[in-house]
């Protein structure tokens, strides 16, 4: 199939009124700044009636822009139930791949080394601090605001801040790093910690 790119007015698009996919505005902002640093580079996926598949957040960053047009690829022949999967499965099937912390801490430092802002990456300082570190210190939970908490992205899909004593302090840094070693889901081991400790109440 071959697939052709085509502009069309952003007012003619028509966001998917059930997307389950929010966009903050601190996204919508980081997409507008990547567009205008590499430009427009992936088209928004939308259907026979300019219903939008996907490219929801990438629509809000042009109009953040005031863009009169956006670049656009027609899927067509989906049935109802193909393009209300596609809507979830794009979002979601990207979040399934991982980071190589190791190479991706040395891609940062080399675009460092260019003179390169970084912050076009979409991280956020903490994450970046954090990447760059030989290990990473689950302190810096303590600098993240609720709303970057409840968005901090990576490998961590959602964050919650745990806080400990000073004489405990190492020792769950340890632990952590352990189990982060063994790619150990160490939020779902902590859940059943503390179910069964709320079960011998």
């Amino acid at each position: 199939m071959n697939l052709e790119v085509t502009y069309v007015a952003t007012t003619d698009l028509i966001p998917y009124a059930n997307n389950a996919r929010s966009h903050s505005d601190q996204q919508v902002a980081q997409v507008a700044a990547s567009i205008q640093e590499f430009g427009f580079n992936n088209p928004i996926l939308i259907d026979e009636h300019k219903s939008i598949i996907a490219g929801h957040g990438r629509l809000a960053a042009a109009q953040k822009l005031n863009m009169n047009t956006v670049p656009t690829i027609l899927l067509e022949g989906l049935s109802e139930a193909q393009r209300k999967a596609y809507v979830i499965a794009d979002n979601k099937l990207t979040e399934n791949s991982r980071w190589d912390f190791d190479l991706l801490s040395l891609e940062i430092e080399q675009l460092k080394d260019l003179d390169f802002d970084v912050a076009l990456l979409g991280f956020s300082e903490v994450e970046l601090d954090g990447i760059s570190s030989e290990e990473m210190d689950m302190s810096v939970l303590d600098e993240l605001d609720d709303e970057e908490v409840d968005v901090f992205e990576g490998d961590v899909k959602r964050a919650i801040q745990i806080e400990f004593e000073s004489e405990h302090y190492e020792q769950a840094q340890e632990l952590i790093k352990f189990w982060r070693e063994n790619e150990a889901y160490i939020g779902y081991m902590l859940i059943q910690h503390l179910r069964a400790e709320k079960q011998k109440l």
